[in-house]
Parts: structure tokens; sequence; C-alpha cells
């Protein structure tokens, strides 16, 4: 999952980005409106956090935007400016959600995993196929009470073919799910990481298809 962050604060912007890297999203910065919107006009992003007493534009204009050329990335607002008014405005304007600051990190991690819940369509916080439950709050896979361990890349390309399961997942889709503007990832790679996880699906029975030209696709059993 690719996020944007788009916070001014520094050092509150290092550390949303040390937390959010560490658990396993790919992560892009900025500190200003200009460069935000340009940044999600060219780019995909699975969720935008914006703050919104930002530079050059300010966040609510932003939102405005981004709703005005029907742009339907989820967004999470962060502001220290908590009044009602304000809030109502920019949920009436598009936000998804909605954090004032200073806020309680573990409840920010848990509207960040909601808010990507809803973007890939689960309301439930776990999905399972055949044996294997991958559980979304703690970004876990497991088959019974066994964990099945996998480095950071795998674990974050299982759970993209998790949350798209029976669709075809093209390249293009992982490389801009997977990777921020500072990283890159080659078919090469690619089809390595492919390889390691149908080593680790197939003995409990889950198959990852290539689609020849398009991607590859998590077979749901019996479908």
């Amino acid at each position: 999952m690719r996020i944007l962050l788009v916070e001014d604060d520094l050092p509150l912007a290092e550390a949303l980005t040390t937390l959010l890297l560490g658990s396993g999203y790919a992560v892009d910065v900025t500190h200003d409106g200009f460069s935000a919107e340009t940044l999600i006009g060219a780019e995909r992003f699975d969720l935008v956090i914006l703050d919104l007493n930002l530079p050059e534009k300010d966040g609510l204009s932003v939102l405005r935007s981004l709703r005005g050329r029907k742009n339907p990335v989820p967004i999470l607002v962060l502001t220290a400016r908590g009044e009602p008014a304000e809030r109502i405005l920019g949920l009436d304007l598009g936000a998804d959600d909605y954090m004032v600051k200073p806020f309680d990190v573990g409840e920010f991690e848990a509207r960040v995993r909601s808010i990507l819940r809803r973007q890939a369509g689960h309301h439930a916080s776990e999905v399972q196929i055949g044996p294997v439950r991958f559980d979304m709050i703690a970004r876990r896979f497991t088959v019974g009470d066994d964990p099945i361990d996998l480095p950071p890349r795998e674990l974050a390309l299982l759970e993209l073919f998790f949350l798209r399961a029976g669709r075809v997942v093209g390249k293009e889709a992982i490389v801009q799910s997977l990777t921020s503007l500072e990283d890159s990832l080659s078919d090469n790679a690619i089809e390595q990481y492919v390889s390691r996880l149908r080593r680790r699906l197939g003995p409990h029975g889950l198959v990852l298809r290539t689609a020849r030209g398009l991607g590859y696709m998590l077979e749901r059993p019996g479908g």
C-alpha cells in the first residue's frame, strides 16, 4: 500500500514516515499544497494524509480541488485546528476521516488501517482464502495458529494479492503500490517475489496464476 504524507511540520513528518515505513507501507512525503496536488495528479496513492495548515496552498483548498476534479483518493485530514465547523467543512468537502493534533499514535494507525480496508472493499479485519488468513490489523498471515513469516516486501505483495483476490494485478499496479518515488522495482524482482510466494502458498493449496502480458492473480479455491 502506498501513502502520500503531506505535512509541513518536519519533525512530525519524519516521525509519521518512520511509523508508516515500519508498518510496511511505501511512503512519499511532501510539505506544501502545490507539490501535493502535483504528486496526486501524477502518481497513484492508496491514501493521502493531509495536513490543513500548509504553505503555498492550504489543505482544504487541496481537498476542494481534488474532489472538484472527481479524484477519489482516500484522504485522512490532520490539523491542529479542531473547531467543529472546520471538521464539518473538511468532511463535507470529501475527507474520509479527520484527526486533531495532538493525537494518539495507536489511533492514527487504526484509522489508516480502517481507511485502507474500506478502500480495498473489505469491512472485516480479516481475510481468509483457503486455509490462509490475513489479519489486516496485525498485518500477519497465518495457517491455523502458525504464522507465515515473510520479508516486508513479500508481505506487502501478498497483502495486495489477498485484497484483490480473483482479479488480475498488473505489474504497474504492483510497482505503484509497493514503491515510493525513491524506490525502484524491476520486472525481474517482481517475478522473483512472485516465485517465492508461490513456494510459500503451494503447500496450502493457493495458486498465483500468471496472466500473460497482464500480471498475476491469486485464485480463490473453487473460483
